[in-house]
């Protein structure tokens, strides 16, 4: 079983515009869609699609809109009681894909909160193979908090093997996930990070890599690409499989470096895209397939994703892994 953690969650709003964003102006939108979401929840929501055991953990009212959507969609979850409501988010998409989005900060999460959503966590993820630590953090929650939930589920009695753990943020939460341990620690490391390429850029720099590119570089050269994430694996993280947007994606891990490209889809909405990814490549790791082979059903969801409206998601029969081309890269 795969558990999703998404500690600020959502109800993700999609607006189509007819035409482009016109800032000022009244539009009438084409259509309008909402799912459960946050980063996490859109994880196990693509997890559920293939047919996969799967959990989100997540704070949340029982009437909550996002807890109700959860419930719609079929999604299992374990909910912190909490009584703020949730946050809103809206993106507007345009034809072509392009997307705009407005995030709420979300409710928040005292230290006594953030405290029982980790021990819910703990209890939960009791046997999984994979936990997803997903997602923005919300107000009052510190930037290492996912550092701090990778060492206690390292520490704890999680069943007959620890976890692995795979982190999917941004800004502090993220350069929080490579800082270094104390000596002797439990690290508080991930086995696998995914970053896109602004992240990617960012992690390299945290890490100390010296040949720095933009995330327009990182897209446009792939070996730069696999150099950047070569360094943040050196900095202790497992591997990682940073998502290029329509340049495909690299896989970096210690034994070696990757680039998996699709052929080009029409863009419906990018919204959810990198999460589907991510849920690609779990969906290989936990049937046991290789890492390039991680990374080509990761390519394969996210291209999927793109042309789907909205934040849906796509199953595993929707995804063309055949049409995935896998080059190796050198990684340094």
């Amino acid at each position: 079983m795969i558990v999703t953690l998404t500690a600020n969650p959502s109800l993700d709003r999609t607006v189509a515009l007819p035409g482009p964003l016109e800032r000022g102006e009244v539009q009438r939108a084409v259509s309008v869609s909402q799912e459960s979401g946050g980063k996490g929840v859109n994880v196990s929501r693509a997890l559920v699609a293939s047919g996969l055991e799967t959990l989100a953990v997540l704070p949340g009212g029982d009437s909550d809109p996002v807890l109700a959507g959860l419930r719609d969609a079929k999604v299992p979850f374990a909910a912190l009681a909490i009584h703020e409501p949730l946050r809103t988010n809206v993106a507007l998409t345009e034809p072509g894909g392009v997307t705009t989005k407005i995030n709420e900060p979300g409710p928040v999460l005292d230290e006594e909160a953030q405290e029982a959503l980790i021990g819910l966590l703990l209890e939960r993820a009791k046997g999984a193979s994979w936990v997803v630590l997903a997602g923005s953090l919300p107000p009052g929650v510190p930037a290492d908090f996912y550092a701090t939930v990778t060492r206690r589920l390292r520490s704890a009695d999680t069943g007959n093997s620890v976890p692995q753990i795979a982190v999917d943020s941004s800004g502090a939460p993220l350069a929080a996930a490579i800082a270094g341990d104390a000596a002797g620690a439990v690290s508080g490391k991930p086995d696998l990070l995914k970053p896109n390429a602004e992240e990617l850029a960012e992690l390299a720099a945290a890490a100390g890599f010296a040949s720095v590119s933009t995330a327009e570089e990182l897209e446009a050269d792939p070996e730069a690409a696999a150099a950047a994430a070569a360094a943040v694996v050196r900095s202790g993280v497992g591997a990682v499989l940073a998502t290029l947007g329509s340049k495909g994606a690299v896989l970096v891990t210690a034994d070696g470096a990757w680039l998996a490209t699709h052929p080009p889809v029409t863009a419906v909405s990018t919204v959810g895209a990198g999460d589907s990814s991510l849920a690609g490549y779990l969906l290989a790791a936990d049937q046991g397939a290789a890492p390039a082979d991680c990374l080509r059903q990761a390519v394969a969801h996210g291209a999927a994703a793109a042309s789907l409206p909205g934040s849906t998601v796509p199953a595993v029969h929707q995804t063309t892994p055949d049409a995935v081309t896998i080059t190796a890269l050198r990684k340094d």
